[in-house]
């Protein structure tokens, strides 16, 4: 199996806290991240003073590997089946 789409989430997700990373400050910038960020959606269910960036970004990484992977997987059940 190929893992096309997990490296190129990856990589998107990558992306995506980099830019925030260093352009924190600015407002377009700030808003997409957390647009873009699945894990950044849920903590201000948990309560988002002091956030840990660091642990932000990993999970952000981590939830677009996830999502890429299971894109991976289900086209390869779809092509096994054809």
């Amino acid at each position: 199996m190929h893992y096309k789409f997990t490296l190129l989430f990856t990589a998107i997700g990558a992306a995506v806290c980099l830019m925030h990373a260093i352009g924190h400050d600015s407002e377009p910038i700030y808003i997409l991240f957390y647009c873009l960020s699945v894990p950044a959606w849920f903590y201000p269910i948990v309560g988002y003073t002091n956030v840990n960036a660091a642990l932000l970004y990993v999970l952000t990484i981590l939830s677009w590997t996830i999502i890429g992977y299971a894109i991976d997987r289900f086209s390869v059940r779809k092509r096994s089946r054809s």
